[in-house]
C-alpha cells in the first residue's frame, strides 16, 4: 500500500511539473486549451501541493457531516457511561461533536484525571463527594448540570427482610467520606443504629452514638461490595453499582431491603474544569444530558432505580 502511494505521488509531481512547460510549448489557442484543460484537472486532483491530499481528505470529512471536535468524558459504566453512550452521543454527533466516553471501574481516579487534563468533563459523582474532593485536593472542578438521582439501598445475598438481621451482623458501607456518611445515614434511616446530633453526610463510624445490636460495620471501596455480598450480611449499595452487579448475577435478591428517599439531595453531575464553563462542546454535552431524550431513557430504561433530576446550573 505505501508502495502504490508512493508512486501514485510521484505520477503527480510529474504532471504538475509538466503543466507549465506543456503551456510553453503548445502555446494558445482553442487547441492548447484542449490539451492543458485535462492537465490541469488533473493536477488539481492531485492536490495544490506536493503532499499526499489530507487536507482535500479533511475538507470531504466536514462536507459529509463528520464530527470536528473531540469531547472527551470520564464515567463509571451504569448508568452514566450508557447514558453518554446510547443518548447523548449521537445528539452531539449532529452538532459537529465527537464524543469519546472513558470507563473507569473505580471511581476515585475520575476526579484526578479530570483536574490533570486527561479529560474534558465527568459525569459519575453527587455534589456532596464533589464538595469533598474538592476541599481535599485544591477545588477547581466545577459541577454545570444535575441529570439523576442514583437512590442508595441496603441488599444482601443471606437475608430477606431486616428483622432476620442477627445481633453482631457484618454490615458493609463504602469507604469514601461522603457515600460512606451517606450510608450511615442510611442505616439509621432504617432503624438500625443511631448518630450524633448532628451528623451529616460526612459522618463517620466515629459518630455512630447507639449500635444496640452490635453491628460489625466495614468500610469497603464501593465498587467491591457487590462481589463481597457472600461475605457479609447487610451492604449499603449505590445503584449504578447494583445496575452492574444485577447484570453480573452477583445479587441473590435484587429487590433493596431498604431504599433512600427518592428526595436524596445526592443528584449526579456533570463536571468540568472552572475554565473550560461555557465552552461551546461542554455546553451542548450540558444541554443534551438535562434534554427530554435522555429524561425519556432513564424511566423507561431503568425503571425507578434511577430518577431523573435534570437541572442545568450554569
Amino acid at each position: 500500500m505505501t508502495e502504490r502511494v508512493a508512486a501514485a505521488d510521484g505520477l503527480c509531481s510529474r504532471f504538475r511539473e509538466a503543466l507549465p512547460r506543456a503551456g510553453r510549448a503548445v502555446g494558445a489557442g482553442r487547441w492548447a486549451a484542449g490539451i492543458l484543460l485535462p492537465l490541469a484537472l488533473l493536477a488539481a486532483a492531485c492536490g495544490g501541493t506536493g503532499g499526499t491530499g489530507t487536507a482535500a481528505q479533511e475538507s470531504g470529512t466536514k462536507a459529509a457531516g463528520q464530527a470536528t471536535t473531540l469531547l472527551k468524558v470520564g464515567a463509571t459504566a451504569v448508568p452514566h457511561a450508557e447514558i453518554l453512550e446510547q443518548v447523548v452521543k449521537p445528539i452531539l454527533a449532529r452538532q459537529g461533536i465527537r464524543l469519546q466516553v472513558v470507563e473507569f471501574s473505580d471511581y476515585t481516579q475520575i476526579n484526578p484525571a479530570l483536574k490533570d487534563g486527561s479529560l474534558d468533563a465527568n459525569y459519575f459523582q453527587h455534589i456532596p463527594y464533589l464538595d469533598d474532593w474538592n476541599a481535599h485536593n485544591g477545588g477547581g472542578l466545577v459541577a454545570i448540570a444535575k441529570v439523576h438521582i442514583e437512590p442508595m439501598g441496603l441488599y444482601s445475598n443471606r437475608i430477606t427482610s431486616l428483622a432476620q438481621l442477627k445481633d453482631g451482623a457484618t454490615i458493609a458501607i463504602p469507604d469514601d467520606t461522603t457515600n460512606g456518611g451517606r450510608a450511615l445515614l442510611l442505616l439509621q434511616s432504617a432503624g438500625l443504629i443511631r448518630l450524633r446530633p448532628g451528623a451529616g453526610y460526612t459522618a463517620t463510624l466515629a459518630d455512630v452514638a447507639a449500635n444496640p445490636h452490635r453491628y460489625q460495620i466495614r468500610e469497603l471501596a464501593a465498587e467491591i461490595i457487590p462481589r463481597a455480598l457472600d461475605d457479609v450480611d447487610l451492604a449499603a449499595i449505590n445503584t449504578n453499582y447494583v445496575l452492574e452487579a444485577r447484570k453480573a448475577g452477583l445479587l441473590k435478591h435484587p429487590a433493596p431491603l431498604y431504599l433512600e428517599e427518592a428526595d436524596s439531595p445526592f443528584a449526579n453531575v456533570l463536571v468540568v474544569r472552572r475554565d473550560e464553563v461555557g465552552k461551546p462542546a461542554v455546553e451542548a454535552l450540558a444541554r443534551a444530558l438535562v434534554g427530554p431524550q435522555v429524561k425519556a431513557f432513564i424511566e423507561s430504561h431503568y425503571k425507578g432505580a434511577v430518577v431523573p433530576a435534570q437541572q442545568l446550573l450554569h
